[in-house]
């Protein structure tokens, strides 16, 4: 018997890839568990699909940042303290350094993170807490479908309570643009372009002092690097990664500040225009700025 539950939860992630570097990913989960009934008449009860597998994933996997730990890329993996520091090398041959707390992260014994890579640790994970009549469970990992424009992004929110504020975990978020009613594929893919596999960072988290320790460390020239530092009730957080994959703006960087950033950056290059921006965080859900 089959008992199966689609759209059960969405892994909001970041993972670090030599070609790419930082990249922000949403995958949705379907999950199908096969065995036999219970003294219910049930191979699970959907309340405890629901809840407890879908607490797992959350868990284990969502606003992490995951790594592939048998990567050549990844130079240093150490404990200080209690933060877990990694060093990690792009085919460019940049850094990119984060000191969080261990449950920040997911490893993986990958070179790199792709779904058929993350499918049998979630899977293996789950059936560790799964009853004896539950005999296998299936795990489908799929993108949203998206037909315009979209993003990766990655960041972290110091200010919030839960693990949105693991300094780096991100999002695959398609975003929609009006311009005086009219939906601008222009200005769409404007932001597609600008904000393709980037680290939006705060202004008010950048952090020189870190900045100036890890290049020295390392004999970097620190114009080509931006560090970001701060604490949260979770621990202390530390990143440092090239210009190049950094879109540093004033301000937080919540679904709805993006929105009102977006939509002041527009509004300055076309002032005599009415907008309208969509801007999601992830898979169906996201703010909307407008102006009048």
């Amino acid at each position: 018997m089959h008992l199966f539950v689609n759209d059960l939860t969405i892994i909001d992630f970041s993972y670090l890839d030599t070609k790419r570097g930082i990249v922000g990913e949403s995958w949705i989960v379907d999950v199908a568990l096969i065995g036999q009934l219970n003294d219910q008449n049930m191979v699970l009860d959907f309340g405890v699909v629901k809840s407890q597998i879908k607490r797992i994933i959350d868990q284990e996997f969502d606003h992490k940042l995951h790594i592939g730990e048998d990567s050549s890329a990844l130079v240093s993996k150490i404990m200080q303290q209690d933060n877990l520091n990694i060093l990690y090398k792009t085919d460019a041959l940049e850094y990119i350094f984060m000191s969080a707390p261990p449950s920040a992260y997911c490893f993986l014994q990958a070179d790199k993170v792709n779904i058929d890579e993350v499918l049998p640790l979630i899977r293996a994970t789950i059936m560790r807490h799964m009853p004896e009549n539950v005999k296998d469970i299936e795990i489908t990992l799929r993108p949203e479908q998206i037909n315009q424009a979209y993003y990766h992004y990655s960041h972290g929110l110091k200010k919030h309570d839960g693990n949105c504020q693991r300094i780096v975990h991100g999002h695959r978020s398609k975003v929609t643009v009006y311009e005086n009613g009219q939906v601008s594929e222009a200005w769409q893919s404007y932001w597609e372009k600008r904000w393709q596999d980037i680290y939006i960072g705060s202004e008010e988290d950048v952090s020189v002092e870190l900045l100036t320790e890890f290049c020295h460390q390392h004999h970097l020239n620190s114009d080509q690097y931006v560090g970001f530092e701060y604490s949260a009730s979770q621990g202390e957080y530390k990143l440092v990664c090239p210009t190049s994959l950094v879109d540093l703006i004033d301000r937080d960087t919540t679904v709805e500040c993006l929105a009102e950033f977006m939509l002041e950056v527009m509004q300055q290059r076309a002032p005599n225009s009415q907008f309208k921006v969509m801007a999601y965080e992830g898979v169906s859900k996201g703010a909307i700025a407008q102006n009048n």
